[in-house]
C-alpha cells in the first residue's frame, strides 16, 4: 500500500468495506478490495494484508457475515455480507464521517481564503 494512503485507509476502510457491501450485496475479499479500487479511480490500492485484517473485525463486531461459496472463476472462497447491525453502523459512521469532513473542508477553507 502506498506510504500516503495508510492514514486515510486506518479510519475509513471499515467504512468503505460496509458501503461496499451494503451496494454491491456478498462479495468475497478480492471482489471488495477491487470494487474499492475502482471507485477510488485507483488512487486507493488494497492487497491482502489490507482487506483481510478489516473483514476480520468486521466479521468479530457482527456488522458482516461470512459464507462459503464458489467465486466467478469455479474457485471455493468466502463471502461476506452486510448484516442488520451492520447497516446501522454504516449509517451511523456516515453520519459522522459527513459531519466531521464538513468541518475539516470549513477548516481548509478558512486557512485558504486567510480569513
Amino acid at each position: 500500500m502506498p506510504e500516503d494512503n495508510r492514514g486515510i485507509l486506518q479510519g475509513t476502510l471499515d467504512l468503505m468495506v460496509l458501503k461496499t457491501l451494503e451496494t454491491m450485496g456478498p462479495l468475497h475479499g478480492y471482489g471488495i478490495a477491487r470494487r474499492i479500487e475502482q471507485i477510488s479511480e485507483d488512487a486507493l490500492q488494497l492487497n491482502q494484508g489490507t482487506i483481510y485484517p478489516s473483514l476480520t473485525r468486521l466479521l468479530q463486531k457482527r456488522w458482516i457475515s461470512a459464507e462459503w461459496g464458489t467465486s466467478e472463476n469455479n474457485r471455493k472462497a468466502k463471502f461476506y455480507s452486510i448484516t442488520k447491525a451492520g447497516r446501522k453502523q454504516l449509517a451511523r459512521e456516515a453520519r459522522s464521517w459527513e459531519r466531521i469532513s464538513g468541518v475539516i473542508g470549513r477548516v481548509l477553507k478558512t486557512v485558504a481564503s486567510g480569513e
